[in-house]
């Protein structure tokens, strides 16, 4: 087999050399296929990375709760609404966390370089990361805000809060965002995809499987959000496998979040009880403007790799004898 490169905006043909044990000529989704399916392995990998998402926010939060309480405050992590910065943060913080932390895993379980879940050629591509930020950016950016300006419960911030709610939010939200991309759309898609023979039911089951469950987590009984979150994770789980990595999900993940945050307090949205509120009623028909946003990138995504196909790894893998 041959390497896939997309010649275009989009892609372009990677020089990096593949490290040891990621085997040649794969999709994305496929790194982890072996021999044998592993299926043990795989759930164990899953329950180590859900624990991630539940122990990291719960230990940080409580070791910043107290400060938080000293200053008169009641944040989620014990059982009040007061969305605060310091809590904000802790929180952006603790997801992050699940970058070096899938990466962790995956090295541990698979003997596979925890690299390799930035793309097939184990490094995060910022020309393609710059690309996409570029050309999807500015409208996904326009769709969001606009999403944010709908009428929502409000909340007293005070200046304060406001200025450290902002940087918080700018420096991390990216970070928690690409968190929860190595999360789901490297680690467990490649874990789920890793369990068929053939790359076709790997991938449909990848994708279908991590859109379920990462909709699922997050508790809603909304209908119009349940179909936002499912056509979103799916978009974003397309894109990795056409792609060949996580960085255009990232910056698509982490402009969602971080627009939506920024501007929530500046228009008193009393984010404690907005972000806890998922049952039905809670969503609205605008919802629907930003899921047709997703279906717009992921066609245009996959039209732009229709010549070349998902990327592969590099047919040739670069051993430690020959560096």
């Amino acid at each position: 087999m041959t390497m896939t490169t997309t010649q275009n905006w989009l892609l372009s043909p990677g020089e990096a050399k593949n490290p040891p044990m990621v085997p040649a000529g794969v999709e994305y989704h496929r790194v982890l296929a072996g021999d044998k399916r592993r299926i043990g392995r795989g759930i164990l990998a899953i329950v180590l990375l859900a624990a991630g998402f539940v122990i990291f926010p719960t230990v940080i939060g409580r070791a910043l709760a107290p400060i938080d309480v000293q200053m008169g405050h009641t944040p989620p992590i014990l059982g009040g609404t007061d969305y605060t910065p310091l809590f904000h943060a802790g929180s952006m913080i603790s997801l992050a966390l699940l970058v070096p932390w899938s990466m962790l895993i995956q090295r541990w379980l698979y003997g596979v370089p925890g690299a390799s879940l930035h793309s097939v050629t184990a490094r995060f591509r910022f020309d393609l990361f710059g690309k996409a930020l570029l050309v999807f950016g500015p409208a996904w950016l326009v769709v969001n805000v606009l999403g944010a300006i709908a009428p929502q419960q409000e909340g007293a911030w005070s200046r304060a809060d406001l200025i450290a709610f902002f940087l918080a939010t700018l420096l991390l939200t990216p970070l928690q965002a690409a968190g929860e991309e190595y999360g789901v759309r490297g680690l467990i898609f490649r874990v789920i995809g890793s369990w068929f023979r053939g790359p076709k039911a790997g991938l449909i089951a990848g994708i279908l499987i991590t859109s379920v469950l990462f909709t699922a987590a997050h508790g809603s009984t909304d209908p119009y959000i349940i179909v936002w979150y499912f056509v979103l994770w799916t978009g974003l789980a397309i894109i990795t496998w056409r792609t060949g990595g996580i960085e255009v999900a990232v910056v698509l993940h982490a402009i969602l979040n971080t627009s939506s945050l920024i501007v929530a307090p500046y228009l008193r949205v009393d984010l404690g009880a907005v972000l806890q509120d998922r049952s039905a009623g809670a969503g609205s028909p605008y919802l629907l403007v930003p899921t047709i946003a997703v279906i717009v990138i992921t066609a245009i995504v996959w039209w732009r790799t229709r010549k070349s196909g998902p990327a592969l790894t590099p047919a040739t893998p670069i051993t430690a004898e020959t560096r």
